[in-house]
């Protein structure tokens, strides 16, 4: 492209400066047959910019194995994640049935991206958002979410069986806040007064609160786990978007699980799906230890949620946190892909299934989302050393391929 003529101005002053803001005014009349070829319409705002995104060729992966894998590249959604398809989802069908109105909290446990989503959409139906999230989920995740606008309340990791799980303290507080609504309706009737009302909570051993203004419409738990709008968002879009892309032609599609809503969608819609593991060994109440026991956060299905319950499998393979550590280098040093935990293992599993039925086939994977808000944990080198998972591979060999 012709370098081009820019003019701008610098502002100096002491103790101020401001950025150097260029701008173009072109007297030369576009190409319209290049227009014509490329014409697409301007997306109507956040919400409309969610989805299609481009599904591409993983080279490093497909040349070591001899299969087309694909990996359709969800971190270029608006919030950074796959999760923005449900976050959307959730919010409008409780929008349409009534179950949140604007003005209303939606509220949601999560180990990360779908706080981060919720957190990035709820803003554009009128709505607040509140999260709960594990307190040893990486820092970044709060903080981006507190950026947003959302509050944020950090809870010790404990089973789904417990009461203080951060999911079910998200249920309390949709109905704390819709306790809350309530008596603002009853003292606006009687005496057309009422005040700002607070639901106060501890987090990180310090007291906080979510204020709820007089004209709060009251709360909504989005339930990603139960919630079937999940799934719907990707029997509605991601998958058809895989078949579009790939022109029907695939072999196999594998994923990950945390809730279980892609894996389900995605695979109903394409029926030809291979890898999402779900071990009885695994599920809540059979084990002691706690069960956020991975760096790869927000995967690992540990019970049968609705979600994962739609989906359609053949099969199933286990990664493990090393595993995801070393692919997401070795993708890092080979395709210039920097991407989280859940993306690194879902290339691990699209590895394993090249293996499983050999090459020549096309194999598409979810690349959930960035590294960027894994740079505490998955992405610090001190953090791994501390827990025996530095990368040392050059190549593919910890997955058998040399």
């Amino acid at each position: 492209m012709a370098p081009v003529r820019t003019t701008g101005a610098i502002v100096a002053a002491a103790a101020i400066s401001m950025a150097v803001l260029s701008y173009l005014f072109s007297s030369k009349k576009p190409n319209l047959a290049l227009l014509k070829k490329k014409k697409k319409k301007p997306r109507n705002g956040l919400i409309d910019a969610i989805g299609n995104t481009p599904l591409i060729r993983i080279n490093s992966l497909s040349d070591a194995t001899g299969c087309e894998i694909l990996g359709k590249c969800e971190f270029l959604n608006p919030g950074g994640s796959v999760k923005d398809r449900v976050a959307v989802k959730i919010i409008e069908e409780a929008l349409e049935s009534g179950k949140l109105a604007q003005g209303g909290v939606v509220t949601e446990g999560s180990a990360g991206s779908t706080a981060i989503s919720l957190a990035t959409v709820a803003p554009a139906y009128g709505c607040k958002c509140h999260v709960v999230i594990p307190d040893d989920a990486a820092i970044e995740k709060s903080q981006i979410i507190e950026s947003l606008g959302a509050t944020v309340e950090r809870v010790r990791p404990v089973s789904i069986t417990h009461r203080d799980h951060f999911v079910n303290i998200a249920r309390r507080r949709a109905l704390e806040a819709n306790e809350a609504a309530s008596k603002h309706r009853k003292a606006d009737q009687m005496n057309g007064e009422s005040l700002e009302e607070t639901i106060n909570y501890t987090t990180g051993g310090e007291k906080q609160s979510l204020a709820l203004p007089h004209n709060c419409k009251g709360g909504f738990f989005a339930d990603q786990f139960e919630n079937l709008a999940n799934f719907r968002a990707h029997y509605e879009c991601t998958g058809p978007e895989i078949w579009d892309q790939t022109g029907g032609s695939l072999d196999a599609f594998v994923a990950a699980a945390g809730t279980g809503g892609t894996v389900a969608g995605v695979s109903r819609f394409l029926q030809v799906t291979r890898g999402v593991m779900y071990t009885r060994e695994e599920a809540e109440g059979q084990r002691l230890k706690n069960p956020f026991d991975t760096i790869t956060e927000g995967i690992g299905i540990n019970r049968l949620t609705q979600n994962f319950m739609m989906a359609k499998l053949d099969g199933a393979f286990r990664g493990t946190d090393l595993e995801a550590v070393e692919m997401s280098r070795f993708l890092l040093k080979n395709d210039g892909l920097f991407l989280g935990s859940s993306s690194a293992m879902n290339c691990v599993g699209a590895v394993r299934v090249a293996q499983s039925i050999g090459p020549g086939h096309t194999i598409v994977t979810i690349l959930c989302d960035s590294g960027m808000r894994h740079l505490s944990k998955f992405c610090n080198a001190e953090y791994l050393s501390q827990h025996g998972l530095t990368p040392k591979a050059i190549g593919l060999e910890f997955l058998g391929i040399r």
